[in-house]
């Protein structure tokens, strides 16, 4: 007997059913995909830190920052839940996903590296409100970076060692780079964000 393919789900019918799970779930082509679980401690620690560059730099500005839970349209039927972001949009306080997603920042896990930097990276690129997208690799002071020029086409920089600055010129503020990974330990033999001839903007 052919198995049946499930439905694709609404958005809106997404969030009602993610209301009444435990665990939080992404929306990949109208399914729901939960995230993996069990960050390590390295990881939260630069998601908080951003966090608070970002609350402190944009405080008065109409943008604000958002964590995990709150999440970013990308295509339809299409949910996903950066690391961290800035939503510039009127603030709702009932909304379930950011009405002007500027920023989204992705910290690098094990399990899901190549997948971020590469077609997740893609994905975001076609936001039609975003700016800059952030890659952060965890196991070194290396930063990928992916800003809008002039004629909205996507630019890749990259921010080496802890004395550079990860500069978001669409909301006019920068982060220090010592001041994402403060606190943070590298081991001594780190593995750097996957590169290749497929990366975007290679």
């Amino acid at each position: 007997m052919l198995e049946r393919k499930p439905h694709p789900m609404s958005v809106d019918a997404f969030f009602a059913w993610q209301d009444a799970q435990a665990e939080r779930y992404e929306l990949v082509a109208g399914v729901p995909v939960r995230m993996m679980a069990g960050a390590r401690n390295v990881h939260d620690d630069i998601v908080v830190n951003v966090l608070a560059l970002l609350r402190a730099a944009l405080r008065g500005t109409g943008c604000r920052p958002f964590t995990g839970d709150g999440s970013v349209e990308t295509l339809p039927e299409q949910i996903r839940r950066p690391d961290v972001g800035v939503d510039c949009g009127p603030r709702d306080p009932d909304a379930l996903k950011a009405a002007e997603p500027r920023v989204v920042v992705e910290v690098l896990s094990p399990s899901t590296r190549d997948f971020d930097a590469f077609e997740k990276v893609a994905e975001y690129r076609t936001l039609r409100t975003l700016d800059h997208i952030l890659l952060i690799e965890p196991n070194a002071a290396e930063i990928r970076l992916w800003s809008r020029d002039a004629d909205r086409t996507w630019v890749e920089a990259r921010i080496l060692g802890l004395d550079g600055l990860v500069a978001l010129t669409a909301l006019g503020i920068a982060l220090p780079a010592s001041e994402i990974y403060d606190g943070v330990t590298f081991p001594a033999r780190p593995r750097l964000v996957a590169d290749g001839p497929g990366a975007p903007g290679a």
